[in-house]
């Protein structure tokens, strides 16, 4: 196809959508008006709602939504991350610490009416335990459960086959019975139809994939509806986009900026940053030879990073201080343990004589001695004669990624070892990860005030399943990590569990099958002239987005502007003319590409 084609397809684009920018600047849908019933708190998004089916969804953008929408047993206070009662307002456990019991909040009802019981949460936990698909995401939470009844409406009884440390940290949304029970498959069910029943702060109430997520204010939430009337998730190509749209006031909330964009708003009028200590780890995975639960090898990672000196001497060969300053502009912690600092009690810097600092002649000395040694190119190749040629797995709509990605080729070719970038969208990083299908990759999660989710990651009862699913991080499968795993979720003595969770990185560490390269700060801002203040979790140095709990949304403090309604937008054009203007840029290739991915592997 010519360029004179090109150009009359892109010239015909432009026309046909002259009316929908008119309409997205000038004539708001009425359908997404603020009015004057209340404040809308609006939060740009830069990723995509893997799922708004609890039982499924494991994204932070859906995580959160969950926290809004649905109960948990307890939850974290704003304050310090202490745990606090949520649906259950008190709770003993028997002398061997073998059964708990709950007894569960009264008159708390679903959003369509319905009381909720006890019935609810034993309902919940035990399709958990009989659905493989129900628990996908959060199914480690009761894979220690014998056995969960209700013998009343306002008790629940759980009992585990050991004892289990996590019993007031189940970060598992409960779903109400009455509605799930008529749902046969879970994992075919997207749980998109409006509104869905919960009870929450909030109720979902329309949701425009790929565009945006409402949510209305539940006016009988237990305690007590929240000061804004409404609540709008708005999906954005990418963050300069949701930051234009902040300037503009077209929105109120942005998480997840740059550094660069965070530095460029400080002295913005009616724009307030916050910047709050993050609880992600950024990582970079090392194939190690992928197997699934059966032991059976998959996927298609290089033979030599099976061998634990070849990635030592890789860790080796990573400047963390770089990437810290030039990549996050400042704005974070060298990475070193598993689990962030935010988490001062659980985390973990690896001593003087197990630090890998950057050290490039003693990377290459390694690599000699381990017998990789360079051909006549200048390539290392294994003592069979392959070379050390990596393929890079890296998602391809985020900017640090991408930088990284940059910096570890150039270190690494100093190894003579020769990395190949591969930019892909979110969903094939996760496939591929899952498959085993990379040499290395970009990965990061997000960690709870409870260490035992980010733990269980590099277990051996993590990986996938002959038949698919799972939720492997690195692929590690180790003996004495597993062991160290265990002992510690059966710890309740809060030291020793300590003592038995930094065991469990230090050993995490010398395998060296995931490189912590660094902790993000979460760097975000809000329309000042609309929101007088937000509460961050933790109190100090804490961020409004990205919480363990509903605070930052629920006990949002709307200023008499945003009461009074300034209008909305209609997102679903914006959507549309941003996708074009992508689509115009990439040629013609990019026509059939309007699907917006999601910009950032955040995985909760």
């Amino acid at each position: 196809m010519g360029r004179k084609i090109v150009a009359l397809l892109a010239a015909s684009l432009m026309v046909a959508l002259v009316p929908a920018v008119a309409t997205a600047t000038a004539a708001p849908a009425a359908a997404q008006q603020d009015g004057d019933q209340g404040a809308t708190l609006r939060v740009g998004l830069q990723q995509e709602f893997d799922s708004l089916n609890p039982f499924l969804g494991f994204s932070l953008a859906s995580t959160q939504v969950f926290k809004l929408i649905y109960p948990t047993l307890t939850t974290y206070a704003a304050e310090d991350f202490g745990v606090v009662p949520d649906l259950a307002t008190e709770w003993k456990h028997s002398r061997d610490e073998l059964t708990w019991t709950f007894t569960i909040r009264r008159g708390v009802k679903w959003s369509d009416g319905e009381p909720v019981t006890a019935h609810d949460v034993a309902y919940t936990f035990n399709r958990m335990m009989t659905d493989p698909a129900a628990a996908t995401a959060n199914g480690n939470y009761v894979d220690n459960f014998a056995a969960v009844t209700a013998p009343d409406d306002r008790t629940v009884v759980i009992r585990t086959e050991k004892p289990q440390a996590t019993m007031l940290s189940l970060a598992i949304p409960i779903v109400p019975e009455h509605v799930w029970s008529k749902i046969d498959d879970v994992a075919d069910f997207a749980n998109q139809r409006m509104p869905i029943v919960g009870s929450g702060p909030f109720v979902a109430t329309e949701y425009r994939p790929q565009q945006s997520l409402t949510l209305k204010t539940d006016e009988d939430f237990w305690r007590g509806p929240a000061k804004i009337d409404e609540l709008r998730f708005v999906n954005f190509e990418n963050s300069d986009a949701a930051v234009q749209a902040l300037r503009k006031g077209e929105i109120d909330v942005v998480r997840k900026l740059t550094p660069t964009q965070f530095d460029a708003l400080a002295g913005a009028s009616n724009i307030e940053r916050v910047e709050g200590q993050g609880r992600r780890f950024f990582e970079v995975i090392l194939n190690p030879g992928a197997t699934n639960s059966a032991g059976t090898p998959i996927g298609t990672g290089h033979p030599a990073l099976r061998d634990v000196r070849v990635r030592r001497a890789i860790d080796r060969a990573i400047n963390r201080e770089v990437l810290v300053e030039r990549v996050l502009g400042g704005y974070g912690q060298l990475g070193g343990g598993y689990l962030p600092p935010i988490f001062a009690d659980y985390h973990w810097t690896p001593p003087p004589r197990l630090k890998r600092p950057f050290d490039i002649p003693a990377a290459n000395r390694a690599l000699d001695a381990a017998g990789y040694l360079r051909g006549p190119d200048g390539t290392r190749r294994t003592p069979e004669g392959e070379p050390l040629n990596f393929e890079f797995v890296l998602h391809g709509d985020e900017p640090v990624d991408a930088r990284v990605g940059e910096y570890l080729k150039g270190w690494l070719s100093r190894l003579g070892i020769n990395v190949t970038l591969q930019p892909v969208s979110d969903n094939q990083v996760n496939e591929r990860t899952t498959a085993g299908d990379f040499d290395m990759v970009i990965s990061g999660w997000s960690a709870n005030p409870d260490p035992d989710y980010v733990l269980r990651l590099q277990t051996c009862s993590a990986r996938p399943t002959p038949g698919g699913g799972g939720l492997p991080d690195s692929f590690l499968c180790d003996r004495r990590y597993d062991d160290l795993y265990a002992r510690q979720l059966a710890e309740f003595d809060h030291d020793k569990r300590v003592e038995l969770v930094k065991q469990a990185q230090r050993r995490f560490h010398t395998q060296a099958t995931g490189l912590i390269l660094f902790y993000p700060n979460s760097l975000e801002a809000y329309r000042s002239d609309r929101f007088g203040d937000f509460t961050t979790q933790p109190a100090d140095d804490g961020v409004i987005t990205g919480q363990q709990s509903y605070w930052g949304y629920y006990q949002a403090e709307p200023t008499s502007k945003a009461i009074a309604g300034t209008g909305g937008t209609d997102y679903g054009t914006v959507a549309l003319v941003l996708g074009v203007v992508i689509v115009l840029g990439g040629g013609v290739t990019g026509l059939v590409a309007l699907r917006r991915r999601a910009t950032a592997g955040d995985r909760e």
